[in-house]
């Protein structure tokens, strides 16, 4: 026997508000419409679904137990129709996020907490790579964004990049450095100190040896290379040794790690944070919400590092 879920919707509103009157306003149908779909439930279930003669309205211990059937299905349809709008309004969803694995865990990962604490229903499955992978994974639908630096001439022709952050890359230390108290910093006041590198892979790599050859420091010793962003903070932190990251990077590690930049400018390539999508596809709703959002956080944040830098110079 196959029963309508309607039917048993309509049998629990009227059971909950005692009446078929009441029942078919809460359901914003007609009485008579209401009473006719009771007349096939009763038809189809061969019984009585109220006891004859009752007001007001009683359910017979199988009209009462269909009721009870017919709640659960009105609320898991009601949460479903609550889920399809919430997708479509962009706060529920999956969202799979390609990123370069610096600026992931330096910058973005703590507006992704952020951005989850208001959006929760939001799941994000975040994976990490450079150029390329990335490219291959918007390309093949793997991916519905990917957070990365790029210069113009990089951006593939189809497609989009929105950006977030202006490059500016830093010689990095230890808060407390011997190099933090010097008044002017010398090729001769570098030398001494060993370097992190990162990834060899990675641009960031590029732009360590770009920007030691711009202050003439192309001899130089690495004594830590190719660890994620977590190692290479903390062997920063714990020695005296120097390294290359955005300023961005280094600004958002101080709540929890107190790193520096030192003042002295160094060559790097005229590239910025942002958002990389195929042109003319459309990703899932969450989307959009997720683009908007990073591009206020990142605003606030360019604004706070444009301050800190200017109170650096000035107090120089």
């Amino acid at each position: 026997m196959k029963i309508d879920s309607e039917h048993l919707e309509i049998l629990a509103a009227i059971v909950e508000k005692g009446g078929l009157t009441e029942g078919a306003e809460v359901l914003g149908k007609s009485q008579p419409s209401v009473s006719r779909s009771m007349a096939l439930l009763e038809d189809r279930i061969g019984m009585p679904l109220f006891e004859p003669g009752r007001r007001p309205l009683r359910p017979t211990e199988l009209g009462a137990s269909l009721a009870r059937l017919g709640a659960r299905i009105r609320a898991a349809n009601q949460e479903a129709s609550l889920l399809v709008r919430r997708f479509r309004q962009g706060l529920a969803g999956r969202l799979r996020v390609g990123a370069s694995p610096i600026f992931m865990d330096g910058v973005v990962a703590s507006m992704v907490a952020e951005f989850q604490s208001r959006h929760a229903d939001v799941q994000i499955d975040q994976s990490y790579g450079y150029l390329d992978t990335l490219e291959t994974g918007l390309r093949n639908g793997g991916l519905d964004l990917a957070i990365l630096p790029l210069h113009p001439s990089q951006v593939p022709q189809d497609m989009e990049f929105t950006p977030l952050l202006s490059g500016n890359n830093v010689i990095a230390c230890r808060a407390g450095h011997p190099l933090t108290r010097a008044r002017a910093i010398t090729l001769a006041d570098i030398a001494p100190y060993a370097w992190i590198a990162p990834p060899q892979n990675s641009p960031l790599y590029r732009d360590l040896l770009r920007a030691l050859k711009s202050i003439g420091q192309e001899d130089f010793r690495v004594n830590f290379s190719g660890g994620m962003l977590a190692s290479i903070q903390s062997v920063l932190a714990g020695s005296d040794a120097l390294t290359v990251l955005p300023y961005s990077v280094v600004f958002m590690s101080r709540r929890t790690i107190p790193l520096e930049a030192l003042p002295l400018k160094i060559d790097h390539p005229d590239r910025q944070l942002g958002l990389l999508t195929v042109t003319d596809r459309q990703g899932p709703p969450a989307v959009t919400q997720f683009i908007t959002f990073l591009q206020a956080e990142c605003q606030r944040l360019q604004a706070r590092m444009d301050h800190d830098q200017q109170v650096t110079r000035r107090r120089g």
